[in-house]
């Protein structure tokens, strides 16, 4: 799926568009027992309610595509004749209606899934009459082109709040507040099938994951029973192991900030052409950009090399190799921060056999948050 097509989906989830009339689901313990089982009609709700309830579901088809939003993708074998898939595809079917199905998912997460404390297991079913788009690419309400029926789940931690005083207003006391088990957004969530050129797509799942460095891979395996794809945190750090390994010597602060302000320069010429599409970089795209920046060809091999077997020869997010957001330059007790924007300002000297980070200086300069003044060499 890209950018536009998960925004479309994600539309859905306002209670004036959507065809989502209940939830059902259950609360597992911290031992992975359920505890209860419930569904929840949405049409008898109050309007806050049902929309706070749409929000937790809709944000896992939240974040950025390659980070906290991967594909999972069934083989041929699977789509024919697995388990795990024929349930996906019973329960999208079923509506949610048939409650043998909803225990057998249930019992699958749980055996699934490793999480610390209880949580909610909560499950959505939509029919959507996908639009007809015009050539401008503007929807067309006269008519559909298809109904897009799918599956939502959303895997919600619980937290248990402690016992407070409170102040009751109608009544004019303060009182005691008991307990109570705040559900927290989702930790995890999937959307089954995919939505591929606004149509349902069989052989993929949408898969969420609210963090960057842990995205359940034993869920990933256990579950849909595929290779996890690596963390986007992880590929972060397995890119500057590769780098530095194949570059050795040549791994110099030019380099390096060269090579970012390539990555950063390809990262907002995609965003600027709103091209849908995630935009991912291979190994070869990387060893060209190394080889503009000075890296010697035998290095720039040997990069490709070691990107291939640590990346399985796949091509990644730069938004996962570098930060887009800022530079941090560290060296023992210090600590610096640029915006990429401003790379430039920052420069590597070695004097009197002594090396320093310089940092020119442009504006007003603060100390503590005071206003103060540079000192010429003429004023020392």
């Amino acid at each position: 799926m890209n950018e536009k097509e998960i925004a479309e989906i994600r539309r859905r989830f306002n209670p004036e568009r959507s065809n989502i009339t209940a939830i059902h689901g259950c609360y597992v313990s911290g031992q992975g027992e359920i505890v209860s089982r419930f569904g929840q009609s949405l049409a008898s709700a109050a309007q806050e309610e049902t929309e706070s309830i749409l929000s937790v579901l809709k944000r896992s088809l939240s974040g950025t595509l390659g980070r906290q939003l991967n594909d999972i993708v069934f083989d041929t074998r699977q789509v024919v004749d697995s388990e795990e898939h024929r349930l996906l595809m019973a329960l999208r079917d079923s509506g949610l209606k048939d409650e043998g199905l909803t225990e057998a998912f249930y019992q699958r997460v749980i055996e699934s899934l490793t999480m610390e404390g209880p949580y909610l297991i909560l499950l959505a079913h939509d029919k959507y009459d996908v639009p007809y788009k015009a050539r401008d690419g503007a929807p067309n309400p006269d008519g559909s082109c298809d109904v897009f029926t799918y599956v939502l789940c959303s895997i919600c931690p619980v937290k248990e709040t402690k016992p407070a005083l409170r102040y009751d207003v109608p009544e004019s006391v303060i009182c005691s507040r008991d307990v109570d088990w705040l559900i927290s957004p989702p930790e995890l969530g999937f959307m089954f099938p995919a939505f591929d050129d606004r149509a349902a797509n069989i052989y993929n799942a949408l898969y969420y994951t609210r963090k960057t460095d842990d995205n359940h891979p034993e869920f990933i395996e256990g579950f849909f029973k595929v290779e996890p794809s690596m963390p986007a945190d992880m590929q972060h750090e397995t890119f500057k192991e590769v780098l530095a390994e194949s570059l050795e010597e040549e791994c110099s602060y030019n380099v390096v900030q060269e090579l970012q302000g390539r990555l950063t320069e390809l990262v907002e010429e995609h965003k600027a052409s709103k091209n849908p599409e995630p935009l991912t970089v291979s190994k070869n795209t990387l060893g060209r950009m190394l080889e503009a920046c000075g890296v010697a060809p035998e290095k720039t091999e040997a990069f490709r090399e070691k990107f291939d077997e640590a990346f399985d020869g796949g091509a990644l997010s730069p938004g996962n190799l570098i930060s887009t957001k800022e530079m941090v330059i560290e060296a023992p007790n210090v600590t610096i921060k640029v915006d990429p924007e401003y790379g430039d300002l920052i420069e590597t000297r070695t004097i009197d056999g002594r090396r320093y980070i310089m940092v020119r200086v442009e504006g007003d300069i603060e100390f503590n948050g005071l206003n103060v003044q540079f000192e010429s060499p003429e004023q020392e």
